[in-house]
């Protein structure tokens, strides 16, 4: 997660500066997706792992009242 926040600081210093361009070295850009790509991995398994189709049948009976 380091590179993801390095690139966010780096954009809002660059909005502060008004810049018009964002540029990343090699390196940077390498991490960046690769942080990037394990993300998405995770949220991959996660939805995968959560994604149920089960069907919940809940039934309430109450008693008559008198």
């Amino acid at each position: 997660m380091i590179q993801i926040k390095s690139f966010i600081e780096k954009v809002s210093y660059l909005e502060g500066k008004r810049a018009k361009d964002c540029v990343l070295n090699i390196n940077d850009a390498r991490g960046l997706r690769d942080e990037i790509s394990t993300l998405l991995s995770d949220l991959y398994e996660l939805q995968k792992h959560y994604k149920t189709n089960e069907i919940i049948e809940v039934q309430i009976k109450g008693a008559s009242f008198k």
